[in-house]
Formats: C-alpha cells, sequence, structure tokens
C-alpha cells in the first residue's frame, strides 16, 4: 500500500477536538460465579 492513502491522511489530520464527551457505562453486567454455581445447581436438580 503506498502512503498516499487518502483515508490515512484523513486520519492523521483529523481534528480531535470535534468530537463529542460521552459516558460510558456497562449497561450488560456479567453473572458472578456464585450465580453460575446457583444456576448450574438448579438445572441439576430439575432434572
Amino acid at each position: 500500500m503506498s502512503d498516499n492513502n487518502p483515508v490515512k491522511q484523513e486520519v492523521q489530520t483529523f481534528d480531535k477536538k470535534c468530537l463529542k464527551k460521552t459516558s460510558t457505562a456497562e449497561k450488560n453486567n456479567l453473572p458472578t460465579k456464585e450465580d453460575i454455581e446457583a444456576e448450574k445447581k438448579a438445572v441439576a436438580e430439575s432434572k
């Protein structure tokens, strides 16, 4: 690939100041080890 790639040039000259600030929050919490063990136990007991 050539260094004259227009996308590469645009990325290098992009002004980060025009970006908006965002706040991120975890929306999909993973289950704890205890939750997993309780679910396994419940499934095993139902069989």
